[in-house]
Parts: C-alpha cells; sequence; structure tokens
C-alpha cells in the first residue's frame, strides 16, 4: 500500500485530489513566466537606455552645427562693412598723408605758388583754385618770413649757393643778404642743411624744378605759409 500511494506522486492524483504533475509544471511555469518578465524588463531598459543615448547624441551634432552656422554667420557679418561706417583709407593713403598734400588755408587766391615752411611743400596752384601739382621740397638753411612775395628773377642753369651746379632757378625773395628761390640740382641730389652756411636754395627733384619753371613766370606771386 505504501508503495501504491507513492506511485500517483509522479502522475495520479493526490488525496486532496489536486494533480501533483500539474502543480507542478504550474509552478514551473508561474517561474518561467517571472524569468521572461524579468529578462523582457532587463532587455528592455537595455533598449531604452541605447535609445536615450543615441538621441542625446544626435541633439549634440544638431547643436554643434547650429553653433557652427552661427559662428560663420557672425564671422561673415563683421567681414562686412556697416552702412553707416566710412571706408578705411588704402594703404597707400593715409589720413596724415592725405591732410599733409591738402593746400593750407588761408594761402592767397588767383593763380600762385604755395609754399609751407614746416611741411616742407609746395603746391602750384591756377587761376580756378585747383592744385596743378604738390611735392615736397630741401628747405634751405635760410627761410623766408610768411608772406606774399613775387618771382624777381630766373636762371636755366647756375651754381647754387651750396656750389652745386642747379637748374630751373626761380628766385621770389632775399634774407639778410641770401637769395632764396627754388631750383633743382644737375645730379639730382637734395641737400643737407648746414647751419654754419647761409644758404637760400629750396631744392627741388628736377621733374617738379621743370613744372615750377613752366608755371612760375616774372611777376607770378609766392605765397609762404608757416
Amino acid at each position: 500500500m505504501v508503495g501504491a500511494r507513492s506511485k500517483p506522486v509522479g502522475g495520479a492524483a493526490t488525496a486532496s485530489g489536486t494533480p501533483t504533475a500539474t502543480v507542478i509544471a504550474g509552478a514551473g511555469g508561474h517561474h518561467e513566466r517571472r524569468r521572461r518578465t524579468v529578462a523582457g524588463s532587463s532587455s528592455g531598459g537595455s533598449a531604452g537606455a541605447v535609445v536615450a543615448g543615441l538621441t542625446a547624441a544626435a541633439f549634440a551634432v544638431v547643436g554643434f552645427f547650429a553653433y557652427q552656422a552661427s559662428a560663420a554667420q557672425d564671422r561673415a557679418e563683421d567681414r562686412t562693412p556697416s552702412a553707416s561706417g566710412s571706408p578705411s583709407p588704402g594703404p597707400s593713403e593715409s589720413p596724415a598723408k592725405t591732410n599733409e598734400k591738402a593746400l593750407p588755408t588761408p594761402s592767397g587766391n588767383g593763380e600762385r605758388v604755395v609754399y609751407a615752411l614746416e611741411r616742407r611743400r609746395v603746391w602750384l596752384v591756377g587761376a580756378n583754385e585747383k592744385v596743378r601739382r604738390t611735392y615736397r621740397v630741401g628747405a634751405s638753411s635760410v627761410d623766408p618770413k610768411p608772406g606774399s612775395y613775387r618771382v624777381e628773377s630766373r636762371s636755366s642753369q647756375v651754381t647754387g649757393s651750396d656750389g652745386v651746379p642747379v637748374e630751373n632757378v626761380v628766385r621770389f625773395a632775399t634774407v639778410r643778404g641770401t637769395t632764396v628761390g627754388f631750383s633743382a640740382a644737375l645730379n639730382g641730389s637734395m641737400p643737407r642743411q648746414d647751419p654754419e652756411r647761409q644758404t637760400g636754395g629750396i631744392r627741388e627733384r628736377r621733374a617738379d624744378g621743370e613744372a615750377l619753371w613752366l608755371f612760375a613766370t616774372i611777376g607770378t606771386e609766392v605765397v609762404v605759409v608757416p
């Protein structure tokens, strides 16, 4: 009888009437479903983490390209001159250079030669107040006082007061016995000021001297400004 009761444990009904195999199978199914649920939850969590990581990476890439586009726009705007801004002077014409070439005011009226002592520059001004030519000169050691003068005499070629052969000499003043005038050295040299020697030659380059010679005839006004 003991062996007969132990046998139903493998497949027959127990004393309570519940199939043992069914209970075991049911318990096993319950644990199996639990394992599947846990596995599903674990794999679902891993997939969610992957998706979140990819989403964050995508946002980072989009943000990077948006920043690049914004920076490129800023650089383009910096290179574009504003409508209200004034163009900067070119490399060959600085504001100081432009002002240096500007005709001094006041400097007389009508056709005249203007000589600026401080700037060491000459302007040939036409009757219409248009500057025909302007250029720098080498100053003499004796300067005439600011004022209005007239061309008194001219010489095509002579020896200057510094001993250098010169051409296109245009004289317009005398200071303490020294004649002051414009001239150009035949060798193209510019004078070196020597305070020990009283020289009145305002030295020009040869091309400038030729222009002044043709412009400043006897009686032409020469205005000297500080």
